[in-house]
């Protein structure tokens, strides 16, 4: 295999496996800029996955090419509809913010799988997806001497959307009525309250953002690398991406780049064989490499990176 082929092959497998992770560790910005922390992000990705892959399959014959996309939406919506658990609990009830994202992800792939069971006959988990989210050829761009081969071609779509998404929230969050008032609230509630900022608003619109993105990310999984949903469909993806916004240190663009380098190192089982210098390395290795790789930068960079102030806080509004 020569080199343009092992470069063109380990971007493509790089960007569909970071895909997943770029929307839902942008979602957990949003969630923690409000104030609230969301260790639920894996929870929320299950229930998107189940959403795609459930539209999918039902879906499928009518939409056509379409039909992956609109599952997409899906698992957004399912994933609001999920999240807002997650708001209730600590907006409302001032639940501790940990105990109920746990709660969410213990929840989740039970809820899932017996939701399958219901609809496929006992089954616990779906048939293999029909309209897949598939590799793709940019057109133009895929021309362009040199990298247009390697980043152009049979690649991720959806992940150069990310990319594209990432950098939009990042300016709506630094540069918008709407994303000055999230931050204000994740970083002095009370400030923002004196000045007519509705704190539990802002702060449901927060955790709602991540649940659609969460649970696109979830779909994103479903739809183009696991091709149907199951109780294994998301291992550890969600505590991924967690990791990946804390190493973007909260920032949308922060967080995409930190998911685009889990992809990678989730992309090294696929391709790991065809690299010279590791090919003789154990698989065994390639396998636990992402996840150790998390605990490493959770370890390395949670004491350095600054969360916004008042994450994780209860608001209790002035009477």
């Amino acid at each position: 295999m020569d080199l343009q082929v092992i470069l063109l092959t380990l971007v493509s497998t790089t960007l569909v496996y970071s895909a997943p992770l770029i929307f839902t560790a942008i979602g957990g910005a949003f969630s923690e800029h409000s104030g609230i922390v969301n260790v639920g992000l894996e929870g929320i990705m299950v229930m998107g996955a189940f959403a795609g892959s459930v539209f999918n399959l039902t879906f499928g014959h009518q939409l056509g090419n379409w039909t992956p996309w609109v599952g997409l939406l899906a698992g957004g919506v399912v994933g609001v509809l999920f999240s807002l658990i997650h708001a209730v609990a600590t907006i409302n009830w001032r639940t501790d913010h940990i105990i109920s994202g746990t709660v969410l992800n213990l929840m989740a792939p039970a809820l899932g799988v017996y939701l399958t069971r219901l609809l496929y006959d006992g089954r616990g988990q779906t048939a293999i997806l029909q309209h897949p989210l598939s590799t793709m050829t940019i057109p133009v761009l895929s021309k362009i001497p040199l990298i247009g081969p390697i980043f152009f071609t049979k690649t991720s779509l959806v992940a150069y959307l990310g990319i594209i998404i990432s950098i939009y929230c990042a300016w709506v969050l630094t540069h918008t009525r709407f994303g000055l008032r999230l931050r204000s609230v994740g970083e002095h509630p009370e400030a923002a309250d004196s000045v007519g900022i509705s704190v539990y608003k802002y702060r449901y619109m927060g955790v709602m953002l991540s649940g659609f993105l969460g649970g696109i990310g979830g779909a994103v999984m479903a739809e183009s690398i696991t091709l149907n949903f199951s109780v294994t469909t998301i291992v550890g993806q969600g505590f991924m991406a967690l990791a990946a916004m804390v190493f973007g240190k909260w920032h949308p663009v922060g967080a995409m780049g930190a998911a685009v380098f889990f992809g990678f190192a989730q992309s090294l089982s696929i391709v790991g064989a065809y690299i010279p210098f590791i090919k003789s390395m154990p698989d065994v290795i390639f396998s636990i490499a992402p996840y150790l790789i998390t605990i490493i930068v959770l370890v390395a960079f949670v004491g350095k990176s600054a969360a916004p102030a008042a994450d994780g806080s209860t608001f209790v509004k002035a009477k």
